[in-house]
């Protein structure tokens, strides 16, 4: 009689564990499902505002990650003789917008002081590629 007690409670045991098992996967695979879904990625929206009197116009990201520069082929077309065929790039990680400079020749600048490695932006910040200088903005106004 004892042994079909411990035969009963070994069994019993044996189903908790799989069915916690059970569980604990099923819950890391919603988890997994819910952060590879688009909705989880919103992209906010970022206006790059001309500052001075030219002929580029407001630019405002589609995508994560977005090419500056004189070539055709770049997300931002700007036609300047002071701008790199790849001059930088703006991307979207970490919950923030950052701007790196892609080794072009005239620089890229964030408030004045060169941009050397990849930096955050925030909203209000004076953006310059080459002589073309942008202001950072959006609707929220935060970035």
């Amino acid at each position: 009689m004892l042994g079909f007690l411990f035969l009963s409670l070994r069994i019993l045991a044996t189903l908790a564990l799989f069915l916690f098992l059970g569980w604990a996967f099923r819950l890391l695979w919603l988890d997994l499902k819910a952060q590879a879904s688009p909705i989880a990625m919103r992209i906010p929206e970022l206006v790059l505002i001309p500052r001075d009197e030219t002929a580029h116009e407001r630019f405002s990201p589609a995508s994560a990650e977005v090419v500056i520069g004189r070539d055709p082929a770049c997300d931002m077309h700007l036609n300047d003789q002071t701008i790199s065929g790849q001059h930088a790039r703006l991307v979207y990680r970490l919950s923030q917008w950052w701007v790196e400079d892609l080794q072009s020749t005239n620089g890229t600048y964030l408030n004045q002081l060169a941009v050397s490695h990849p930096v955050v932006l925030t909203n209000g910040d004076e953006l310059r590629f080459g002589q073309v200088t942008f202001q950072v903005s959006n609707s929220a106004g935060t970035v």
